[in-house]
């Protein structure tokens, strides 16, 4: 079996077991982002860096693709992209919050669920990556609070 082969399998694997499809990965994130950009926490984040949406939101589409259906879509580096971010643990809690909201209001929920464990595990990870950058190792069960100096200029 080639590597494609594999691949398509697992995907459709995936699609059997959670009802996961591209348009319905795409409702997710556009319903998403339109929380994210209301958002007192999260959006002066993103609109220090996003200017045009529809370039990130395909990028997102195709991350999310990649990452719940297997699909190889995305071909970038999400802890490069995050690293410079002033960003801490409330931002990943709230937007866990808003992902999690989004996904029980637009997936049935064998979707939900799945999305949702990947959201986690991706939110722990990019925190654990920001908070090593930042000269922070963090123990088990701990998270990543920047100081009040690390965060100016950082509306929440």
């Amino acid at each position: 079996m080639t590597t494609a082969e594999r691949r398509e399998k697992i995907t459709a694997e995936i699609v059997a077991r959670t009802g996961i499809t591209e348009p319905l990965i795409e409702r997710l994130v556009h319903a998403f982002y339109a929380k994210v950009r209301t958002d007192t926490v999260l959006a002066p984040v993103f609109e220090a860096r996003i200017q045009d949406w529809e370039p990130h939101l395909e990028r997102m589409c195709a991350f999310w693709s990649s990452v719940a259906l297997m699909s190889g879509r995305y071909h970038g580096t999400p802890m490069a992209k995050h690293m410079p971010l002033p960003v801490d643990a409330d931002h990943f809690d709230r937007w866990l919050e808003l992902f999690e909201e989004t996904a029980i209001e637009v997936c049935p929920p064998a979707a939900a669920t799945h999305f949702v464990e990947l959201a986690r595990r991706i939110a722990a990870s990019l925190e654990l990556g920001i908070a090593g950058a930042q000269g922070v190792m963090l123990g088990n069960g701990e998270r990543f609070r920047r100081q009040a100096d690390q965060t100016a200029g950082d509306v929440r």
